[in-house]
Order: C-alpha cells, then sequence, then structure tokens
C-alpha cells in the first residue's frame, strides 16, 4: 500500500502505465531525507497542475463541440462524459499497477453515477467527448485516439472470446453517432464517422461515413476544409444518401416504368391492336411451317 499512497494522486491524472509513475514513489521514498518534504511538495504541485491542465483541455474541446455547453462549470458539473473520464483515469491506474478488483469497483461505481460503462483496461487519448453518455460501453482492449466524439447508446465491443485484442480501436477525430455498434478488433480510421445505429463489422477507411446495418460506405473522403469541421453525430450533409434508400428508389423506379409499359401494351390491346399481333403471330407461324416442310 505504500505505492499507493504515496503515488495515487499524480496517479490518477493520466491513464498511462505504471512505469511513467515509478519515477514519482521513488523521488518521493528514497535519497536524502531531508530532501523528501520539498520534493514531494514539487511532485504534488506538478501533479496538480497537471490535472488541471487536463481537465481545462477535456472542457475546452466540449465547449468547442457542443453548442448547449454555456459555460466551463456547467460543463465540469452537469456532463456526465467528464465525470466518467475522471473515474476511469483513477481505475485505469488502479487496474495497470495490479488492483484489477479495486479497479472494476471503481469502473461499476462510474457505471451507476454516469450510466457509461468503460472498463478500466481500455487505452484513450486526450480530449475524448462522451455526449449525453447513457448507454456507452467500451470494452476492455478497445483503443481510443484523440479527438473522438461518442454519443449516447454506442458500444465498443468484442464478439471473440480469447483474451487478446477483440475490441475496435478509434483513431484520432473519429465520430460515433447515437446507437451505434462497432463489434470486433477492428479499425475505424481516422477521421471517420458512424452513423446513428449503425452496426460495423469491418475496418472502416479514413475519412469516410458509414451508414446502416451491416454498415457500408455513404461518403467518401470529405474535403480537406471540411474534415477539420467538427460534425455532430457524424452527418457531414443534411442530405446524407442513405445506400439501402439508394437501392430501394432504384427498384422503384424500375417496377414504375414496367408499370407505365404494361398500362401502354393493355391500351394498344384495347384499341384493336391484337388483330396486327394475330396476323404477326400467324404469319410466323406460316413461315415456321414452311421453314420446317
Amino acid at each position: 500500500m505504500g505505492l499507493l499512497r504515496k503515488s495515487s494522486f499524480p496517479a490518477i491524472l493520466d491513464q498511462t502505465s505504471r512505469a511513467t509513475y515509478i519515477p514519482y514513489y521513488r523521488l518521493g521514498s528514497f535519497g536524502n531525507t531531508s530532501q523528501r518534504p520539498w520534493r514531494q511538495a514539487r511532485i504534488y504541485s506538478t501533479a496538480g497542475s497537471q490535472m488541471f491542465k487536463r481537465l481545462q483541455e477535456d472542457i475546452a474541446s466540449i465547449v468547442e463541440r457542443d453548442p448547449a455547453a454555456r459555460s466551463a462549470l456547467e460543463v465540469l458539473f452537469c456532463y456526465p462524459g467528464v465525470h466518467a473520464l475522471l473515474f476511469f483515469r483513477l481505475s485505469h491506474w488502479l487496474w495497470s499497477n495490479e488492483f484489477k478488483l479495486l479497479g472494476r469497483m471503481v469502473s461499476q461505481i462510474s457505471r451507476i453515477l454516469t450510466g457509461i460503462e468503460i472498463h478500466p483496461g481500455a487505452t484513450i487519448g486526450r480530449r475524448l467527448f462522451i455526449d449525453h453518455g447513457m448507454g456507452v460501453v467500451i470494452g476492455e482492449t478497445a483503443v481510443i485516439g484523440d479527438d473522438v466524439t461518442l454519443y449516447h447508446g454506442v458500444t465498443l465491443g468484442g464478439t471473440s472470446l480469447h483474451k487478446g485484442r477483440r475490441h475496435p480501436t478509434l483513431e484520432d477525430g473519429v465520430i460515433v453517432g447515437s446507437g451505434a455498434q462497432i463489434l470486433g478488433p477492428h479499425v475505424i480510421g481516422q477521421g471517420a464517422r458512424i452513423g446513428a445505429n449503425a452496426v460495423v463489422l469491418s475496418d472502416v477507411p479514413k475519412g469516410v461515413t458509414m451508414v446502416g446495418i451491416p454498415a457500408r460506405v455513404a461518403m467518401r473522403r470529405l474535403k480537406k476544409d471540411e474534415e477539420a469541421t467538427f460534425h455532430a453525430y457524424g452527418l457531414t450533409s443534411e442530405h446524407l444518401p442513405d445506400p439501402v434508400a439508394r437501392s430501394a428508389e432504384t427498384l422503384h423506379r424500375q417496377v414504375t416504368a414496367l408499370s407505365q409499359r404494361l398500362e401502354e401494351l393493355e391500351q394498344r390491346l384495347a384499341s384493336g391492336e391484337p388483330e396486327k399481333e394475330d396476323h404477326s403471330a400467324s404469319t410466323t407461324h406460316e413461315s415456321r411451317a414452311a421453314g420446317h416442310g
């Protein structure tokens, strides 16, 4: 417990590995004992500044991406995604330092309080924005890059039973719409956008927009001036094409064309043209008979 007591405060600032925080422990535990108080004070001062820097960074990114955020205080006290990240940093440190049960307990407390379930073994980058948050599930081996946005109901799940990597990897700038499911150890390319309620079962190229069940490419890479723009729920346009809808529209046009053709034939039959067709049919029959003869 000595390690936990001396280094727990700086360790909760980020979800890096235990090796990152061993120097904090050693610096406070070894060397000249007469210098330990001021060295520990400097450690905690540095840790505190890092903590507030990360928190300010998270809040600033949320204010930038959410027009409903009116102030930093509102984000700090009213956004469950911020609270879930703070719990996660503590639980991840516990998990990384072999306090597995405590890490899971902290994550379950976070789940009860925020409605967001993040496994302490996950890897999360900077400025993650979990908007609304209720029902979000992030699995143990999931990897999330920087500036990623997740909406409520998103699942980053695994489909296999082996202990290795079985959850998705989201590269920088990915946006995942509400209710979307990304299942399996697939890589979602940088800047990709996953539409609401889509089910992703394969790798996603960089910068594309995916919709549907299973998810299909609805829009190729955006222009450079659009890639830097944040698109809520991953929608790059109010008229985002749906590949399933486009297929249905194609079938509808074909059925309409066939119906029109059938009506034309019925009108021709009603106007007396059947006699011509019968005459042509008899002529064809006679020619075939002559050919056999």
